[in-house]
């Protein structure tokens, strides 16, 4: 029989979390580029632009929960990050030609810090 310390099954947890993290922005980095290089004004722009919306809101929900064990600092960047990205993408919808190129690149940066 196996026995883990509590302390090895919450760095796993963590671990896991930080890869799920990773491959949803991973998903929205490469609905973006898809939609950007393809110069897509329909709904393949809005799923993308959607699920980026949903990414960062299921995140924010996380950053400010109190049990969040990040550094309060850090937390405070990345919901500022987070909110800044909710603006571009609803201004991304509202305008049709407006570039996700700066969406792109701030959730690129952020995907990277996670490695």
């Amino acid at each position: 029989m196996y026995r883990f310390s509590y302390s090895e099954i919450l760095e796993d947890a963590a671990e896991i979390g930080r890869e799920r993290e990773r491959l949803a922005f991973d998903r929205a980095l490469g609905l973006l580029r898809d939609v950007e290089a393809r110069g897509s004004r329909g709904p393949e722009r809005t799923v993308a632009i959607g699920f980026v919306q949903d990414l960062w809101n299921i995140l924010i929900a996380d950053l400010i929960d109190p049990e969040n064990g990040l550094p309060e600092d850090l937390r405070v960047n990345l919901v500022s990050i987070g909110a800044w990205t909710m603006r571009e993408a609803g201004e991304a919808l509202r305008v049709p030609e407006r570039s996700l190129q700066a969406l792109i690149d701030v959730n690129a940066s952020i995907r990277a810090g996670l490695q």
